[in-house]
């Protein structure tokens, strides 16, 4: 539905909502036990009423309530009241109450008692009905601003991992290894999936998973002989959704990182379980040499963005543990995911 159209139905809904709206209160307005039959000077007062509603709701409301001008709206309105008493009073009254109740004036406040609730009752209405448009525009804003900012983060980690292992990439064609045929393929398995299959919000559980396999195996390859890897997962049905990209920041982090700061005994274990309520429940540790500097790793763009992907994405229904403890640093992750019919 494009603007134009979105605007419509919501006026074809304010439309609708006014006509009932004014609807009820003329009944209770109208409403007498004693006399049940609607009387035409009821209908004519009441005409009135909707008259100065209809300019203050559709007029002074948009023109100086909404802009802030809050002194010359409610000089406005003070005017109008004023104009339907004295309507009342002058001319309505010696219409159809000459011989009685148009010969004395009442009073300004028995007038405004009669005048007011009507009045107070129909523009609170459009008031409240414009505040609810208000706010569904700016959750809209609000979601714009979101998808804005989950495109921007994520475009922001096919260049971080390209470079990453097209300089692992490259230290291997140097030395002409054997491996590196294999290295390019599945590093053009892992890119194709981040460029083409994680456009959307969320992808399946199983084919995220999967292109992590895909990755570890990626980076196994360059450890070689001079650690062990542990890739285990449990209890992976399908049917439920994740945020892509999400987890393989981590796993990128501790294959970087012990490689970095080790030549040998590198270990790294990677557990991820699909509880029954849904909670991913992901862990992730490596090993390092506390000596070598180990700061980025707690201060990564890869790390940052990810949270920051967290926080938009699962707000208050993740928690993250990061940690070091000697030579060991662990990551522990749970989020509570959701169905792929309830996207």
């Amino acid at each position: 539905m494009n603007k134009r159209n979105g605007s419509k139905s919501i006026w074809t809904r304010e439309i609708a909502f006014q006509v009932v709206l004014y609807g009820l209160v003329f009944s209770f307005y109208t409403f007498d036990r004693n006399q049940p039959r609607i009387e035409l000077f009821q209908i004519v007062y009441f005409l009135n009423y909707t008259l100065v509603t209809v300019f203050v709701s559709y007029f002074l409301l948009p023109r100086f309530f909404y802009t802030k001008k809050h002194l010359q709206f409610f000089l406005y309105l003070l005017l109008c009241v004023a104009f339907v008493v004295l309507m009342e009073e002058l001319v309505l009254e010696q219409i159809f109450f000459a011989d009685t109740r148009g010969k004395s004036f009442p009073g300004v406040f028995f007038s405004l008692l009669e005048v007011l609730p009507v009045i107070t009752i129909l523009v609170g209405f459009k008031f409240a009905w414009d505040a609810l448009i208000k706010q569904r525009e700016v959750d809209e804003l609000k979601t714009t601003i979101e998808e804005s900012q989950l495109q921007f983060l994520t475009s922001q980690i096919n260049p971080h991992f390209l470079f990453n292992n097209l300089n692992n990439l490259y230290s291997y064609a140097v030395i002409q290894s054997p491996k590196t045929p294999k290295i390019i393929l599945e590093l053009s398995s892992v890119l194709r999936y981040m460029l083409y299959e994680c456009k959307s919000k969320f992808v399946p559980l199983a084919k995220e998973i999967e292109q992590l396999e895909n990755f570890v195996k990626l980076n196994e390859l360059q450890i070689e002989e001079r650690g062990e890897v542990n890739f285990q997962t449990q209890d992976i049905k399908s049917g439920h959704q994740i945020a892509p990209l999400i987890l393989i920041v981590f796993i990128e982090n501790a294959f970087k990182h012990s490689q970095a700061s080790q030549s040998d005994n590198i270990n790294i274990d990677i557990r991820i379980n699909l509880e029954d309520d849904g909670t991913l429940d992901f862990k992730c540790s490596n090993s390092y040499q506390t000596m070598t500097n180990t700061e980025s790793i707690s201060n990564g763009i890869g790390l940052e963005n990810v949270k920051k992907r967290l926080d938009l994405i699962y707000p208050q229904t993740y928690a993250l543990e990061i940690e070091e403890l000697n030579d060991c640093y662990r990551v522990h992750l749970r989020i509570q995911l959701t169905k792929e019919d309830q996207a």
